[in-house]
């Protein structure tokens, strides 16, 4: 059995815990309400229009938003029937598939992204100096890892 918790750690993880749902939430209802968009939505758009040709496999898109392959697909399916997104054969792998953002992707992404970045800013970014976010950036990068 697992060792338990010192009531500072628990009350940390407490802690992490209600505040990261919290966040999660408002960040979704706030880009939901201004856009239209989900979070996966507008996470899928970033992650295709930071990639080389605005395109990427299907599989490596899984793995960066930590989705699994099944909910990758239905994500992509659900982009692809509002025109944001669409998918085409792998040039080096007939059998692969990757997600390519089409225009109306990218113009939906430069639109939502000033209404997206202020919730960020005023839910996250402006509690916090920059030693803090330095902090937190390196703490998840090792969780991350």
């Amino acid at each position: 059995m697992a060792e338990p918790l010192s009531e500072t750690q628990l009350q940390h993880w407490r802690t992490f815990i209600e505040s990261s749902w919290a966040l999660h939430t408002r960040l979704e209802d706030e880009l939901r309400a201004a856009t239209g968009l989900s979070m996966n939505d507008y996470h899928v758009l970033v992650a295709l229009a930071e990639a080389p040709g605005r395109r990427i496999r299907m599989g490596e898109l899984a793995n960066r938003l930590v989705l699994s392959p099944s909910r990758i697909t239905y994500q992509i399916n659900s982009m692809i029937k509002r025109g944001l997104v669409r998918k085409e054969s792998c040039a080096d792998d007939g059998r692969g598939q990757q997600a390519v953002l089409t225009e109306d992707g990218l113009e939906t992404l430069r639109a939502a992204a000033p209404a997206h970045l202020d919730t960020v800013r005023t839910a996250f970014i402006d509690h916090l100096d920059d030693d803090e976010l330095a902090i937190i950036g390196k703490v998840f990068a090792k969780i991350r890892n």
